[in-house]
C-alpha cells in the first residue's frame, strides 16, 4: 500500500493550525518567544538570504534573453501603468467600504489598549519627505553593493537590467557572464526548494508568537475593524482582481489554486519574501516568459502592493471616524493621492503599512495618535493584507504577458492540469 504525502500546502497549514493552539494555549506567556522566536528567524533569515541572489541572477538571463531596451522600457511603462490602476483602485474601495460599513464609528476608545508606535516615528520622517520624484530618484543606486547589501529591491531591480542589457549587447562575450547567472538561478532554486521543505516549522514558530502575544481578546474591541477589512480583502480578491482576469482571459481561482502553498506562507508570515522565488517559478511555469516574471514580480513588491494599499484607505477612514472626524469628498480625494505617492517605493521599510498611514494621516488632519489604537492587531491584518499583495503580483506577470502577446497559454493549461492531478492522486 502506497504511504499518502503530505503536500507542501498541507503540512504548512497544519504548522499554522498548530502554531495558533500552541499560542492560544499558552497565552501571555513569555516563554512562547523565548524558544520560538528564534526558530521563526531563522527561517525569515534564510528567505532574506537567498532573495537578493535570486532576483539578481534571474533578472539578468531573463532580460539578456528579451531584447533590446526599447523593449524592456516598454514592458517597464506597462507595467508600472497598470500597477498604478490597480493600486488606485484598491484604495477608492478602501475609502468606499469604510464610509458604508463605518467600522470605526461607536468605538469607546477608553476601552481600547494603545500600543507604544514610537519605534516607527523615525522612520515616518523620512517617508514624510519621500516624493513621488524620489522614488524615481532612489531607483539608480551610488553604489550597487550597498544596495545588495540593503536589500534595495528596486535599485537592484534597475543594475540587474542595465547589467542583463550589457551582456546582451556584447554577445559571444558575454555568454560566460549568462552561463554564470543561469547556474546561479538554478542554484539559488534548488536552494529554495530546500529551504521550503522547513517551512511549516517556520510558519508554526511565527503564528505561535502572534497568537501567544495577541490572544483572541484584542481582536474583540476592534472586531468591526478586523471583520472589514477582511470582507474587504476577500472582496477585491474574489471580484475585483477576478474580473481583471476573466477579462485578460485566465481566472483568478486558478492562480490561487496554484500558489495556496504561497498564500498560506505569506499569510502566516506576514512577509511577501518569503515567497517571492517560488512565484517567479511558478508563474514561469503557468506560461508566463522568464524575463517577465522576473521582472514584475520583485518591481510588483514596491510598486503593487494592493493589499496594503486597501488596507491604508480603510485604517484612515476607521481612526477619523473613530475620533468622530467627518472628511469630505476632497479631503477623501487628497488621501487617495497621498496615499498613492506615498505608497510606492518603500516596500523595504519595517512595518511598511504603517509607516505610510503615519506619514500620511496628517496631511488630511487625521490625529496620528489613532495608529496606537490598532497596533496591536496590525499583525493580524498585516497577514491579510500580504497574502492579497502576493495575489496581485501573480495576476500582475500574467496580465504583463499577455498584454505582450507572450503569453503561453497551453503550457500554463499543461501546468494547472499537472497541479489539479498532483492533488487527486495525493
Amino acid at each position: 500500500m502506497k504511504k499518502a504525502k503530505l503536500g507542501l500546502a498541507t503540512q504548512i497549514l497544519i504548522g499554522l493550525i498548530l502554531g495558533i493552539i500552541v499560542g492560544a494555549v499558552f497565552y501571555g506567556n513569555p516563554a512562547v518567544s523565548v524558544y520560538l522566536q528564534p526558530i521563526g528567524d531563522i527561517f525569515l533569515r534564510l528567505i532574506k538570504m537567498i532573495v537578493v541572489p535570486i532576483v539578481f541572477s534571474a533578472l539578468v538571463v531573463g532580460i539578456a534573453g528579451a531584447g533590446d531596451i526599447k523593449q524592456v522600457g516598454k514592458l517597464g511603462g506597462k507595467t508600472i501603468l497598470y500597477f498604478e490602476m490597480v493600486t488606485t483602485v484598491a484604495i477608492v474601495l478602501g475609502l468606499i467600504i469604510a464610509n458604508v460599513f463605518h467600522p470605526g464609528t461607536g468605538i469607546n476608545m477608553s476601552s481600547l489598549a494603545k500600543t507604544n508606535i514610537s519605534s516607527y516615528m523615525q522612520t515616518t520622517q523620512t517617508v514624510a519627505h519621500h516624493s513621488f520624484a524620489d522614488t524615481f530618484v532612489n531607483i539608480v543606486p551610488t553604489n550597487i553593493v550597498d544596495s545588495l547589501a540593503k536589500g534595495d529591491m528596486l535599485a537592484i531591480i534597475f543594475f540587474s537590467v542595465m547589467f542583463g542589457l550589457g551582456v546582451s549587447a556584447i554577445g559571444e562575450k558575454g555568454k560566460p557572464v549568462l552561463q554564470f547567472c543561469q547556474g546561479t538561478a538554478d542554484a539559488m532554486f534548488w536552494v529554495t526548494n530546500q529551504i521550503m521543505k522547513v517551512a511549516p516549522f517556520g510558519v508554526f514558530a511565527l503564528i505561535g508568537i502572534t497568537v501567544s502575544k495577541f490572544g483572541v481578546k484584542s481582536l474583540i474591541p476592534l472586531g468591526k475593524l478586523a471583520i472589514t477589512t477582511y470582507g474587504a480583502m476577500i472582496f477585491f480578491v474574489l471580484v475585483v482582481l477576478g474580473l481583471v482576469a476573466k477579462i485578460a482571459g485566465t481566472s483568478i481561482i486558478s492562480i490561487i489554486k496554484i500558489l495556496k502553498g504561497e498564500l498560506i506562507l505569506a499569510y502566516s508570515t506576514a512577509s511577501s519574501e518569503t515567497v517571492l522565488p517560488k512565484i517567479m517559478e511558478k508563474m514561469e511555469k503557468f506560461g508566463c516568459p522568464k524575463s517577465i516574471a522576473t521582472f514584475v514580480v520583485p518591481t510588483g513588491y514596491s510598486f503593487n502592493l494592493d493589499g496594503s494599499t486597501l488596507y491604508q484607505a480603510i485604517a484612515a477612514i476607521f481612526i477619523a471616524q473613530m475620533y468622530g472626524i467627518h472628511l469630505s469628498i476632497i479631503q477623501q480625494i487628497n488621501l487617495v493621492i497621498v496615499l498613492m505617492l506615498t505608497s510606492k517605493g518603500i516596500a523595504g521599510v519595517p512595518g511598511v503599512s504603517f509607516v505610510v498611514l503615519l506619514a500620511t494621516l496628517g496631511s488630511v488632519g487625521i490625529p496620528v495618535e489613532g495608529l496606537a489604537f490598532i497596533a496591536g492587531i496590525d499583525r493580524i491584518l498585516d497577514m491579510a493584507r500580504t497574502a492579497v499583495n502576493v495575489c496581485g503580483n501573480s495576476l500582475a506577470v500574467v496580465i504583463i504577458s499577455k498584454w505582450e502577446g507572450r503569453y503561453d497559454a497551453k503550457k500554463g493549461q499543461e501546468y494547472f492540469q499537472s497541479i489539479s492531478a498532483e492533488k487527486n492522486a495525493a
